[in-house]
């Protein structure tokens, strides 16, 4: 039975402008990406699926997904606008596909044969993320009502450049979610953390708060429910442009339906990623402290 890292990275051409246009952060040229596999692998995870879009697909295999096939198994899911059930179609003027909860469905017929994580192609998670996801995965491999959220500690997931966006979580005594809220707008300010309510309207955080970074544990049982619950979506806002089917929202679904519990595995891990072009010498800076302190070699991959 494999333990699969699914990366969701369709949105890296639009985000970036293409896969060539990444921004190494690592001394031998690696990109987030070569230290989340790295961290996977470490974990125990022995296949690798990339979600991604056909227009990056030929940059994405010579750049990234050919010399990571030498270490771990590798597959390609593409995300595509037309991956709709009939009588869906895409309508005119959109541009990009549907969302998180639309990528993880498109690995519906290559995740099927085990326990599988879901993470963003350009957020760095760290070590200790990857061990508590694997480890929860294998020893709930048969149950597959058993779901799994990393939840980091707000503090360690906010930009010093601008705003972020931030599921924060919420756990019974048991250690279940129980419900998520997005909070599309979180600064750091000298007397802690804010979220814009409304207008000029903030409400206070205390950083202790546990927020999802969209790195989830799932089983194969979550392909049927994410099928019917697009369905649902795209009966209501399929003929929308913009509107996104994300994945959380079917989980908070299936949580209220007594479908699965979600496990949030806290962990002290700094989340760092690029949401802004300056954060990107904070990663760089992070990464050359983790290699001196002997967490990485300086190159990943020779």
């Amino acid at each position: 039975m494999k333990h699969t890292l699914v990366i969701l990275a369709a949105g890296i051409g639009r985000r970036f402008g293409g896969i060539k246009q990444m921004a190494p952060i690592g001394p031998s040229g690696e990109f987030i990406i070569d230290y989340s596999i790295y961290d996977a692998v470490r974990a125990g995870f022995d296949k690798v699926t990339f979600v991604i879009s056909a227009a990056i697909e030929e940059d994405f295999r010579t750049t990234m997904g050919d010399r990571i096939a030498e270490h771990v198994e590798v597959e390609y899911v593409r995300q595509g606008l037309a991956d709709v059930p009939q009588p869906f179609s895409p309508p005119e003027g959109r541009e990009k596909p549907w969302g998180t909860g639309h990528a993880v469905l498109a690995c519906r017929n290559t995740a099927a044969d085990g326990p599988f994580a879901v993470i963003n192609a350009d957020d760095f998670y760290g070590r200790e993320s990857y061990e508590l996801l694997y480890r929860f995965l294998y020893d709930t491999k048969t149950d597959q009502s058993k779901f799994a959220m990393v939840a980091f500690i707000l503090r360690n997931t906010l930009s010093d450049s601008g705003s972020v966006a931030r599921g924060i979580s919420y756990a019974g005594g048991d250690g279940k979610l129980t419900h998520l809220v997005e909070r599309t707008e979180i600064i750091k300010t000298d007397e802690g953390p804010r979220f814009r309510v409304k207008g000029d309207e903030w409400g206070k955080l205390t950083g202790d708060e546990l927020v999802s970074m969209n790195m989830w544990g799932f089983k194969h049982s979550i392909f049927p429910f994410l099928q019917h619950e697009f369905e649902r979506f795209l009966a209501k806002y399929g003929d929308t442009e913009k509107v996104e089917f994300f994945c959380p929202s079917v989980v908070d679904k299936m949580i209220v339906d007594g479908e699965a519990t979600v496990d949030v595995l806290k962990t002290h891990n700094e989340w760092t990623g690029i949401t802004y072009p300056e954060d990107l010498d904070k990663v760089v800076k992070r990464v050359n402290g983790l290699i001196a302190d002997g967490e990485y070699p300086s190159s990943l991959w020779a």
